[in-house]
């Protein structure tokens, strides 16, 4: 009887590991009914819990509709085609990004980046959403942030996005042409080839925006002081993990190395002097000690050419993807995957090939999109053989704060806590003695369960001492403190 049993189990299993290996990996159209898109370049969500896609096209026009799969209508939220200066195939110039204020639900503003002619200049601005409609933006309501002239019309950059701080980052690529002629990357009086970072809630004089104090030059007359990150060539994509806080770029390469980063402040990621972790034009570099070099690269061989950077996986269709950046190339449609630690990099894979990728996007849940170049929005296919429970619409009856996980902990720990409606979040590491050490999260976020790891790195991107520290969470209704432990 008891080989009889343990033959019976063993067929059970092997056909649950057959059905379970039956679902590769595939993407599907996520919005069949609503119609094609013309060069969708991203796709977001607003944050105030509406629970609605927004996708931004290179011509200048921004849809709305409601975040459903048989969704069969769409409305123009907004029209800046008189705006722009754009071309057909692959001209990089035009309405390049779309990020929504933290408290959009409150303001009602969003920000926009697009190239504009005579002169070619990048335009970072403000508009706001119309008083008497929500899927429709006030296309009078702009407000200039920003210009920086573009000698070229090639390396734009284009993403902009608010980071778990608060702040408003910026990608600018070098200018443009090949090689970056003007060494643009490399000098710090220049906006291009940089990270930007910028605070749109104040103003400074005549700017219509202020200047975080710790970026590397926000004390100092030596360079530019919106700038966060340097040694860039054209970062078309980049997005910050809300789980681990880590910046993830893609560098778009000269013609031989394709990049991924982390972008951490301060830091110069190498453009000229290298491309890639390979020597490019050296003349007048440091030593290689003072650059960043990737965490991965990959050669420009054909098929592949022009890194499209993405998204860490938070999202539930495919559970074994959770925390893989996931990311292509625009000219082989390959889609990749790679899991980063925080030191090392394992598990890259391709995982399927795909119509030209022209932007990765999240929705309000985190799940995961991709703009393609054949105008359709993808999504990855569903994992049923895996059980998924989606807690996103499940709002928690209250707020709370757990304890961190592992403590005591070395190098990284957890943090969890809930919202039971949107609000306004503050969570803060303090040392014994009170000073602020770091700001984790300063944005405003929906009801849900949320999880923030810390690394042991300060607010300067330096590494903290053993000791007793606390976290604080701080919304309009309520705070709490815990204390964890960090032994080295």
């Amino acid at each position: 009887m008891s080989k009889i049993y343990s033959f019976v189990i063993a067929l059970i299993v092997w056909g649950m590991t057959i059905t379970a290996k039956a679902q590769p990996i595939a993407v599907q159209n996520a919005f069949p009914n609503v119609g094609g898109f013309t060069q969708p370049i991203f796709l977001t969500h607003s944050g105030d819990g509406s629970n609605r896609i927004f996708v931004a096209q290179k011509n200048g026009l921004i849809y709305v509709f409601q975040n459903d799969s048989t969704v069969s209508t769409r409305n123009t939220f907004l029209n800046i085609s008189n705006k722009i200066v754009t071309g057909g195939g692959g001209d990089e110039r035009g309405l390049l990004g779309l990020a929504f204020h933290p408290d959009y639900s409150t303001n009602g503003y969003f920000y926009v980046n697009y190239t504009a002619p005579s002169p070619l200049r990048t335009v970072i601005s403000r508009f706001k959403v119309s008083s008497g409609n929500p899927n429709k933006a006030d296309s009078l309501s702009e407000l200039i942030i920003m210009e920086i002239n573009q000698p070229y019309s090639n390396h734009n950059g284009g993403m902009i996005f608010f980071g778990d701080d608060g702040y408003f980052y910026i990608g600018m690529g070098d200018g443009g042409s090949a090689g970056d002629p003007g060494n643009r990357a490399q000098t710090i009086t220049e906006k291009l080839g940089k990270i930007l970072r910028i605070d749109v809630d104040t103003t400074v004089g005549a700017q219509n925006y202020g200047i975080p104090p710790t970026n590397i030059y926000a004390d100092t007359g030596a360079g530019a002081k919106e700038i966060y990150a340097l040694g860039i060539r054209n970062p078309w994509r980049m997005s910050q993990d809300p789980v681990t806080g880590f910046i993830y770029c893609g560098d778009v390469g000269q013609g031989s190395w394709e990049e991924i980063d982390i972008i951490q402040n301060g830091k110069n990621y190498g453009w000229r002097c290298y491309e890639g972790n390979n020597p490019y034009n050296t003349s007048g570099c440091g030593p290689q000690g003072n650059y960043t070099f990737p965490i991965s690269a990959y050669g420009s061989n054909s098929p592949d050419c022009s890194v499209t950077g993405g998204y860490v996986y938070r999202g539930t269709r495919r559970p074994e993807l959770a925390g893989r950046y996931i990311y292509s190339d625009y000219c082989s449609g390959r889609i990749r995957k790679l899991y980063y630690n925080g030191s090392t990099v394992s598990e890259e894979q391709i995982l399927l090939t795909q119509s030209s990728i022209l932007s990765f996007g999240v929705d309000q849940q985190n799940e995961l999109y991709m703009c393609a170049n054949n105008g359709t929005i993808y999504r990855f296919n569903l994992n049923t053989s895996v059980g998924i429970t989606n807690n996103n619409n499940n709002a928690p009856s209250e707020y709370s704060l757990e304890q961190n996980f592992p403590n005591p902990f070395n190098p990284t720990t957890s943090i969890r806590y809930s919202l039971p409606q949107i609000s306004s979040v503050k969570l803060t590491i303090f040392n014994s003695l009170g000073k602020e050490v770091r700001t984790l999260i300063n944005t405003t976020q929906t009801a849900g369960k949320y999880e923030r790891q810390w690394d042991g790195r300060d607010n300067n991107g330096q590494q903290v001492s053993s000791g007793v520290y606390f976290y604080t969470l701080n919304t309009e209704d309520f705070t709490d403190s815990k204390k964890m432990l960090l032994l080295k």
